[in-house]
Parts: structure tokens; C-alpha cells; sequence
């Protein structure tokens, strides 16, 4: 059961009296909390770290289930439904999984750093991802996720870079991790989360483990599995080594996409901060399932919740939602808008009746939400809408989506479709992905509701953007959050930490938003050319734009396009008349000369001589080492070129985005419509 505090929708933050300065806002505060920001868990202020957070849930929920996985069967092949381990069980795990590491650092490894290093985790998550974090906490040492996103680079730069000496990883990284250890020479050992028992499958034939085993020595790395981790740690017990709330717990590495990854120092106090300030506002009884992404796991730690992991593969995530059936559900955009559209495409875009009944049904629903009237309805609900809930296990209370902008329609649509609470929360990194919420019984989408408890915001003037403080009806400018969760700073890089976070503490988001008359902040660009897409990826479009105009001797100009609510790239391109013409009139068997414009412009619009420019942006991409969010999926050819005199282009010859964006923006529809009308809806 969740159980929400009700606030005044009419006023959700105040200006707090006597904090503008000129060019900025003053400070905006949960309209609750103007007196001041919450930094402590109010039921539990002896807890400082997230060591004393998991003692303190081991001690009140032993007994109960907490983290829950799919085991898989390779006689039979096929997965099993949830099995459970208990607060209790974990914390035993815990205990031996972390004494293990001392062990193996100090006695096997011989490493003379004794303490606080840092250790690597690289897997999805599973049961295996937090224990391995956990006892870091433990025993006062620094976790770092890997994330598959980041690519080989980023994960060899961060393990040096970090000083990683050992990686928890699941099996299917560790071949990789071998594979490149010449990259990596502080790596000393790698633990795999998946068995290595030495199984031969023929008679006389080496084992894999075997074969990893002797690769790693020869690597000078030591490899070993879970299982002989925590025997050493079973036989080799170690007192605990608890940290200090001030004490970095973990590096949580960006996506580098304007350079090398930044390493985001967070300290056991913002971890704790966080769950203060969540704790506001949300009271969460009974178990809750499949919670993903460490802020939201450690709210769920302390509020005594169980964890379901799902099978690690996105095609499935719906079969392990149906059988888990969970009461909270937080998800991301892209995810939400697969539902939506498999839902729509079954219901008010369904022929016949059935779309008729759908159609009245929701438009009725929409209504009563946007009048303030909730989200149920007595009979539709009965008729339509209880079967649709069955897509998410049919116990959904509370949907949270973050990482990522969503549409207006898809948010109020959810709201009535699963006839539960919908929030929209939005953070940084830097400040633990915590500065603002929608309010439990919002009906008014299009913005990303009001401060935490724990943190205040203002807007300050981006003049050069032409977003002012001083802008009619609402104050614009650059969102910058202060508060207990806000980070330490960018680990080893001084330079960095000091242009993110200012001498009063205040981190600068790189975000522009508003404020409204109801204390209600909305996003509405970047001050950086970076975004993100649906899916949460980041994308730096000039980084792509100079990779395709260096491989790709076709292009003459480039414009990247895209924004939070779509979740793949498309481009405009000028092409270079003199590679093109010859590549054109091959597929057309056209003879068009140089100095032909409008043989040149038909060529633009020949759909098998675009068909076949994409094709050659996409090698151009794969050389340049794009990931796969990266390539752009449709291409309008122009020979509208970018000038200065047409406004889109500097008189330094850099391409004015926001123009080009204005000016190509009917055509930039038009592809996306394109890709729309081209994908089938996701299967639930």
C-alpha cells in the first residue's frame, strides 16, 4: 500500500522572501518545507550511512522477503518464477561476499592498499549487482558501475582512471575484461556473478572456466566466481569496517559524450539525503517489486520492500512484469511509450465497436482528470480499463518515469489507463537524480512538478540564450539545485567540479526551464548542444556531425536531430555536388551535370538514391565508432544549404542549430512521422 500526503496543487513551492539577486530567482522551496530542507530520515535520524540504512532494515525486516530474481534451468531450458531471499539471508551474503573481497585484496592479491579502493561492477541488475555494492559499504571501500552504454573506451578509461583493482561483472564480461587488460594494467583480478564450476561438456575437452582461468594468468589477472568469493569470506571472516557519512560511497561515472566520463563523487550523506527527502511526501507499506536504479533500491531498502530483478533481456521485460506484479513501478519513457502504443492500437484505434466504446470511454475518463475528478470510473473502469492494468500485473499503485521527457498525452493517458498515481520526477546525476516531482494527485501534465523537501531551486540568466529571469509571464533561465544530495564533486578533476558547483553550493544543471504562477518548474532546453533521447541516452549531434562529415565524402553540410521524446536520431544533409551527382545518376541512370539545380534537387528527392545516402552514412557511422542510438534512422537530402546570410550559419561558418532546427522543422516532423507510421507497436 503507498500511502501519499496531500498538498495545495495550487501553490506547490514558494519563492523563499529575500533571496533574489540580480540575474537570478530567488530560492524555490516545497511549499511544506519553506522553513527548511530536509537532510535527515525524520523515523530514523541515527542513520547516517547506508551501512547503518541496511542494519537498520536487516533488524526490523529480517524475516522478509527482499531480493527476488528468475532462476534459469539449463536441463530444462526455461525460467522459473520469482524465488526470494530474505533481509536476513542477503545480510549473511553481504557478510561473506565482502570479508571474500578483504581477503583477496590483502592476502591473495597482496595489494598493499588496504582500504577504500574502489571496485567495479559491470552487470545488469540481479541480486549479485547489490550485495556486491553493499559490501563496499561494509567494508568502507567505493563502488563504481560499468554501464554497458558507455562502450570499450569509456569502461577501460574508468577502471583506470578510478583505480579499479578489481570487477564484479557478469560472465559475459568477462572475456572482454580479458581481452583488453593490456588497456587496463591496475586490473588484478575479475569475479564473475555466474558460475565457473568446471563443467566439461565432452570427455577429455578443457572447460571454459579453465580456459578463462589460464587467459587471466597469463594476463596476470586473477579469475574466480561468486560463489568462491563468499567461501573465502565464510572462512576468512572480517570485522566490519563501517564509513563516515562524509565518506564517498560510490563514483558514478557520465557518459562522456563531450570528452572523457566524469566521475561523480557520492557520499553516503547524499544517499542517505535522498531517502530523507523522498520519505516526504510518500509513505510506502508492503512490499514493493521490481524497483530498478540505486536511489530508487535504497528507498525501497529502508522501507523494508522487496526487489524483483528482471531476466536481463528487454524483450521479456513484460512477461517478468506480468509475473512479478508489481505495486510500485518506476520505468522511463521509451518503455511507456511502447505501452501506449500497443494499447492505443487495441483500443481507440481498434475498428468497430470496440474502438467506438474506447474511444468514449477514455475521452470520458480525460475529462473527469482534467476536471480534478481522479482517475477512476465505475463503469469503465469495470468494462475496459481493469483488463488493460493486467498488462503491468494488475497491481500497479504508483507509476514514476524519469531519465527523460514525456508527452503531454502519454502521461494523462497512463493516469486513466492503469487508474493509478503517474509522477514525473526530474534530477541530476550530480544531485542523485532528486530535485523535483509531480505531486501524487497532479492532473495537469507538461512539467516536472515541484521541489523536493531536501532541495531548492532557482533559475539563473542565460543571456547569450536569450532566457532571462526577468521573461514574461514566467522567469526562464538555467535550473540550479542546492541541497544535502547535491555531490561531493568530479572525482580527480578539480577544474570541472568548480564549474558545476559554486562556492554556495548550488549545481548548475546545464538544464533551462520555467517556473509557473503554481511553483511548477517545466524543462524546456539545454544550454549545452546535448540532449537526451526517450531512452535516456545522451547525445552530443555535433560530435556525430563531425564523425559523418569526415567519413562521408557525400556530405557537403549536416544537421543531427532530435529531442527527449523520441528515441532515435534523423538528419538533414546538403549534399557535395560533385561526389553526389556521380553517386546519384549510378542508381537512377540519370545523366544530371554540375550546375544543374533542378536535376540536382529532383535527385534529392529520389527515394532510392536516399535509401542508398543512409546507407552510406551508416558505414560512415560504424567507422567512426558510433553506438548504435547514434546513427541517425531517416535523412531528408536539400540543397537549401546553410548560409550566413539565410541565418542559419555563424559568420564564423558554425552552424546556428536552433535556426537550422526552425527552419527544417515541417521536414523533421515528416521523418519522424515516417518512422512512427513504419514501427509496429511493441508487443506487451
Amino acid at each position: 500500500m503507498v500511502v501519499f500526503k496531500k498538498f495545495n496543487l495550487d501553490k506547490q513551492s514558494i519563492e523563499v522572501p529575500g533571496t533574489r539577486v540580480q540575474g537570478a530567482t530567488g530560492h524555490y522551496r516545497h511549499a511544506s518545507y519553506v522553513n527548511g530542507l530536509v537532510e535527515h530520515i525524520a523515523e530514523a535520524p541515527h542513520i547516517k550511512t547506508l551501512y547503518d540504512l541496511f542494519q537498520n532494515s536487516v533488524t526490523k525486516y529480517g524475516d522478509r522477503e527482499f531480493l527476488g530474481h528468475r532462476p534459469y534451468n539449463t536441463v530444462a531450458q526455461t525460467y522459473s518464477g520469482y524465488t526470494w531471499q530474505t533481509y536476513a539471508q542477503i545480510n549473511q551474503r553481504v557478510n561473506a561476499f565482502g570479508s571474500g573481497l578483504m581477503h583477496l585484496n590483502e592476502v591473495i592479491l597482496q595489494n598493499p592498499q588496504l582500504n577504500r579502493w574502489s571496485l567495479g561492477i559491470w552487470a545488469l541488475g540481479r541480486p549479485e549487482w547489490y550485495i556486491s555494492e553493499m559490501s563496499c559499504n561494509f567494508f568502507n571501500l567505493v563502488s563504481v558501475a560499468l554501464y554497458d552504454t558507455l562502450g570499450p573506451d569509456a569502461v577501460e578509461y574508468i577502471v583506470g582512471h578510478a583505480e579499479i583493482p578489481v570487477i564484479v561483472c557478469s560472465g559475459n564480461h568477462v572475456s572482454t575484461l580479458l581481452q583488453n587488460a593490456s588497456q587496463m594494467p591496475g586490473l588484478r583480478a575479475i569475479i564473475s556473478m555466474d558460475s565457473l564450476q568446471d563443467t566439461v561438456p565432452v570427455p577429455g575437452a578443457t572447460s571454459p572456466a579453465k580456459i578463462l582461468r589460464a587467459w587471466g594468468e597469463e594476463k596476470g589477472i586473477k579469475v574466480f566466481d561468486f560463489d568462491e568469493i563468499e567461501n573465502f569470506g565464510a572462512e576468512f571472516p572480517r570485522k566490519h569496517l563501517p564509513p563516515l557519512e562524509d565518506e564517498v560511497a560510490s563514483l558514478c561515472y557520465t557518459s562522456g559524450t563531450t570528452g572523457q566520463p566524469k566521475g561523480a563523487m557520492l557520499t553516503h550523506k547524499n544517499f542517505v539525503a535522498t531517502v530523507a527527502t523522498n520519505r516526504e511526501g510518500l509513505s510506502i507499506y508492503l512490499p514493493l517489486a521490481h524497483i530498478y536504479g540505486r536511489v530508487v533500491d535504497t528507498n525501497a531498502t529502508f522501507s523494508g520492500c522487496k526487489i524483483g530483478y528482471f531476466r536481463g533481456d528487454v524483450a521479456l521485460l513484460m512477461e517478468d512484469i506480468q509475473e512479478l506484479r508489481p505495486t510500485f513501478f518506476p520505468t522511463v519513457p521509451r518503455l511507456l511509450n511502447r505501452i501506449y502504443a500497443k494499447i492505443v492500437a487495441s483500443t481507440i484505434e481498434a475498428p468497430g465497436l470496440v474502438g467506438a466504446l474506447s474511444r468514449h470511454a477514455v475521452a470520458t475518463k480525460l475529462a473527469n482528470l482534467e476536471a480534478g475528478k481522479g482517475v477512476h470510473h465505475p463503469l469503465w473502469d469495470r468494462l475496459l480499463f481493469n483488463k488493460i492494468k493486467m498488462a503491468l500485473g494488475g497491481r500497479v499503485e504508483v507509476l514514476l518515469t524519469g531519465s527523460a521527457p514525456i508527452a503531454k498525452e502519454v502521461l494523462n493517458f497512463m493516469r486513466i489507463a492503469f487508474c493509478c498515481v503517474v509522477t514525473e520526477g526530474y534530477g541530476a546525476t550530480e544531485g542523485m537524480a532528486t530535485a523535483t516531482v509531480t505531486l501524487s494527485d497532479e492532473y495537469i501534465p507538461g512539467h516536472v512538478g515541484c521541489p523536493r523537501a531536501g532541495c531548492e531551486i532557482k533559475l539563473v540568466d542565460v543571456p547569450e540564450m536569450n532566457y532571462l529571469v526577468t521573461d514574461k509571464p514566467y522567469p526562464r533561465g538555467e535550473i540550479h539545485i542546492r541541497g544535502a544530495t547535491v555531490f561531493k564533486g568530479y572525482f580527480k578533476d578539480e577544474k570541472n567540479t568548480r564549474d558545476t558547483v559554486d562556492s554556495e553550493g548550488w549545481l548548475a544543471s546545464g538544464d533551462i526551464g520555467f517556473v509557473d504562477n503554481r511553483g511548477c518548474f517545466t524543462i524546456i532546453d539545454r544550454k549545452k548542444n546535448i540532449f537526451k533521447l526517450a531512452q535516456g541516452e545522451y547525445i552530443a549531434p555535433e560530435k556525430i556531425e563531425n564523425i559523418l562529415m569526415a567519413r562521408c565524402n557525400l556530405i557537403q553540410q549536416i544537421y543531427v536531430d532530435g529531442n527527449s521524446l523520441e528515441s532515435t536520431l534523423v538528419t538533414v544533409v546538403v549534399p557535395e555536388p560533385e561526389t553526389f551527382l556521380p553517386f546519384a545518376n549510378a542508381i537512377t541512370g540519370s545523366q544530371v551535370g554540375l550546375g544543374d539545380n533542378v536535376g540536382l534537387a529532383k535527385l534529392c528527392r529520389n527515394p532510392q538514391v536516399n535509401a542508398a545516402f543512409l546507407k552510406e552514412l551508416d558505414k560512415a557511422g560504424q567507422a567512426g565508432g558510433l553506438r548504435g542510438f547514434e546513427f541517425v534512422k531517416r535523412m531528408h537530402l536539400t540543397t537549401d544549404a546553410f548560409t550566413v546570410e539565410n541565418g542559419m550559419m555563424t559568420p564564423t561558418f558554425k552552424v546556428r542549430r536552433p535556426q537550422v532546427s526552425a527552419h527544417f522543422r515541417e521536414q523533421v516532423q515528416a521523418m519522424y512521422a515516417d518512422i512512427h507510421a513504419s514501427t509496429p507497436a511493441a508487443k506487451l
